[in-house]
């Protein structure tokens, strides 16, 4: 049997670091650094530790090893949660293990390097309530589990074969961008939603949380002997998405379309890439998993930020013309002039947009893919691309109003249907068999 492996994960990167140790830590030379508040800068291109009473010590990287691992933690100050979302906010966050400093183009990044358990119980306890039903937790440990080792897997893999990692298809009829691992290069993965959410022993754990990821330790979904990279987003709409419809165009055969209901619905098998379906859809209001507005389920999946999110099953936004060619203009960098239309050029099987027409007065282009088009069309993230566009003119004035499905990229598990999944009581194996279609659980260590 493996042990458990070690990771390396991007907290935050600021010209300035403050943290504060509650602990005895040691350097690499075995040097002691006692309890108290220390500030890093970057001076002569090296980094600076400075502790309170003036003392520093400059190294090219920095490195601090706790010598009680249960007993100490160190407190980062003003690290930036929900980047780029509506309720982006800065807070101070406790972490458990390593503390390792890394000058980087940007200034100093902060990595914390712990054992995969200890980070999925911040995971679980950052991704959603420590309150959610214990399937629920128990199918989360996996999928996060999962999704975290594939990614090591994947970034080594790329390291090895020693080729540029391609994320963009750009040229003067199109913009196509997604993005994933090739976001990362000096740690395994990121703290924020980008990649998972983790905030260290910040938010508050429970016993469950803990029980949840201790008798799951190791467990993953393989398919065909390879760890499958587990993905989840918040609501799917109904429908599930596919993997090489928002990321890279590969086919993973444990990531298709699901209908997130246990039963067929007339439309459960309608071609959602296809307009007027798509449209019938996103307008219609079918029961599903994910289509639930019981606030106790709702408080298990979404904590307090995102509890600021309400219609997310089924939402509408709406512009002016100006206000769009403004707004796209500033996400993009491009200048369309007044914006005439939106068009659909291509639909994912969940009727996520995966390439957008934007026609304006100065430039027609097609972007994609929905990320990339949630971001142009939203000063934060568009709830998702899954979305149909009417154009209500008066006069000389146009709005456009968007009415949409579901909340975030919608491939693998949806965490509100999982959470309805488990009060209604299907267990842990159930809940990802039904998202994660063909796939085994294994015990890797």
């Amino acid at each position: 049997m493996k042990d458990i492996p070690v990771i390396q994960v991007g907290i935050m990167t600021d010209v300035v670091i403050r943290f504060e140790l509650h602990g005895t830590y040691a350097d690499a030379y075995l040097n002691q650094f006692t309890p108290g508040k220390y500030t890093v800068t970057v001076e002569g291109g090296v980094i600076k530790v400075q502790d309170a009473g003036g003392r520093s010590v400059v190294a090219g990287d920095f490195f601090l090893q706790p010598l009680e691992y249960e007993k100490s933690c160190f407190r980062l100050v003003d690290v930036t949660i929900g980047i780029g979302f509506h309720w982006q906010q800065k807070e101070d966050q406790l972490f458990r293990g390593d503390l390792r400093l890394k000058k980087t183009r940007e200034g100093i990044t902060v990595i914390n390097v712990l054992p995969v358990e200890d980070y999925l119980v911040s995971v679980i306890s950052s991704e959603m309530s420590a309150t959610s039903s214990s399937e629920m937790l128990k199918a989360h440990a996996v999928i996060s589990r999962g999704w975290l080792l594939a990614q090591i897997d994947k970034g080594r893999q790329i390291h090895d074969q020693q080729k540029n990692y391609q994320s963009a298809c750009q040229n003067n009829e199109e913009m196509i961008v997604w993005y994933d691992r090739e976001d990362h290069e000096d740690f395994d993965v990121c703290a924020d939603d980008h990649c998972q959410r983790y905030q260290g022993i910040t938010r508050a754990s429970s016993p469950l949380v803990e029980q949840a990821v201790c008798e799951t330790t190791g467990e993953v979904l393989v398919y065909q002997n390879k760890i499958c990279d587990t993905r989840f987003s918040k609501c799917c709409g109904g429908v599930t998405e596919l993997f090489g419809n928002v990321w890279e165009p590969i086919n993973h055969p444990y990531l298709q379309r699901v209908v997130d209901n246990a039963h067929m619905h007339p439309m459960s098998g309608a071609d959602l890439s296809d307009e007027t379906m798509a449209r019938k859809w996103i307008l219609s209001d079918p029961p599903a998993f994910c289509n639930t507005k019981d606030s106790a389920i709702l408080m298990q999946v979404l904590n307090n930020y995102d509890q600021a999110t309400h219609d997310f099953f089924r939402w509408r936004v709406s512009y002016s013309a100006e206000e769009l060619g403004e707004l796209i203009k500033r996400k993009t960098g491009i200048d369309f002039g007044t914006i005439r239309n939106l068009t659909p050029v291509e639909r994912g099987a969940s009727g996520r947009i995966i390439r957008l027409r934007i026609t304006g007065t100065a430039r027609t282009l097609i972007i994609g893919k929905e990320l990339q088009i949630r971001k142009a069309l939203s000063e934060t993230h568009l709830y998702s691309s899954a979305f149909v566009v009417d154009i209500v003119a008066i006069g000389d004035s146009m709005t456009f109003v968007l009415n949409g499905a579901g909340w975030g990229h919608g491939v693998g598990l949806c965490q509100i249907g999982a959470a309805v999944m488990g009060a209604k009581g299907y267990s842990y194996q159930e809940i990802l068999l039904h998202y994660f279609r063909g796939a085994e659980l294994e015990k890797q260590y």
